[in-house]
């Protein structure tokens, strides 16, 4: 009798708070099913300090991210559960965003952008052939976005710094007001919706982007939890030519400009944040994807 109480007891917590409970009470991590190209997720017992070195991150330390600062200053590592396809040996990380997130001389942006280490400019092995992105992202109560303001949180970027292959965003997309500034939305190439879905605010959303940089399209799939991702578009067109280099992390747009680089409004006291797991980029030749 005591023990079946107990039970009671226990599933109506985890009921309660499924958001809160690790992910190894109820699921286990899901497969990657393809070769994996470059690998974002992070070991479980990583230091921040970790990621100021070459000779120990995972990531490029020196980009892109504010002039006086260490990523071991700008990478937290909440308690957040694990994502889709991260297991005991990794943990979720936060990219972080401040007042000194001021990348060169960009003093109309606010940004911190990981880089996989080895993606290079030109010449990656991300940039050819058929190349899927994954990564599941969470919402840090404690440090929310201002969604007046356009956010990049993965994107593409071609090695001319011309345009980006695609982006996703959240936030007020500027010049686009119309589309409901608390989604999650994939944009082309052309800057324009391909899909978007509501941000929930305790769970892992999913996310993959395959990228075909042959027949030029653009595919994106999802899922909530630990639910098997599903494709929710089919493969649109989209210009990926232009080669260049992954990033992930916030660009924080700034309001009333034109000149979005170099001016216009953010505002003092900046503490935001968004949560990641699960970030790697595989290799999707043959129609390969792991969900």
């Amino acid at each position: 009798m005591h023990s079946t109480t107990l039970f009671g007891v226990l599933a109506a917590a985890v009921a309660a708070n499924g958001a809160c409970v690790p992910r190894d009470l109820h699921a286990t991590a899901a497969e990657v099913q393809c070769p994996i190209v470059f690998d974002g997720r992070v070991s479980a017992d990583a230091e921040p300090t970790d990621f100021d070195s070459s000779s120990s991150s995972i990531f490029n330390p020196d980009y892109v991210k504010g002039n006086d600062l260490k990523w071991s200053e700008i990478l937290q590592f909440p308690e957040a559960g694990s994502a889709h396809f991260d297991d005991e040996t990794h943990k979720p990380f936060e990219v972080t965003l401040s007042d000194e997130s001021i990348f060169q001389t960009q003093q109309g942006f606010r940004r911190a952008g990981l880089q996989f280490k080895g993606d290079t400019n030109n010449g990656s092995p991300g940039s050819e052939g058929i190349k899927t992105i994954h990564f599941s992202v969470k919402i840090d109560p404690q440090r929310a976005l201002n969604l007046s303001h356009e956010y990049l949180v993965v994107w593409h970027e071609a090695a001319d710094y011309s345009a980006n292959q695609f982006n996703f965003e959240t936030g007020t997309v500027i010049g686009q007001e119309g589309l409901p500034e608390d989604t999650w939305k994939v944009l082309d190439r052309n800057y324009q919706q391909v899909w978007s879905t509501p941000i929930i605010q305790d769970e892992w959303q999913n996310f993959a982007i395959t990228l075909d940089f042959d027949k030029n399209t653009l595919q994106v799939y999802y899922s909530e939890a630990d639910e098997p991702l599903e494709s929710v578009t089919d493969a649109v067109s989209n210009n990926n030519a232009g080669e260049g280099q992954y990033q992930f992390g916030l660009l924080k747009k700034p309001t009333g400009t034109d000149d979005v680089v170099n001016s216009g409004y953010q505002e003092s006291g900046i503490d935001e944040g968004i949560i990641y797991g699960s970030v790697f980029i595989e290799d999707s030749a043959d129609g390969c994807i792991s969900l």
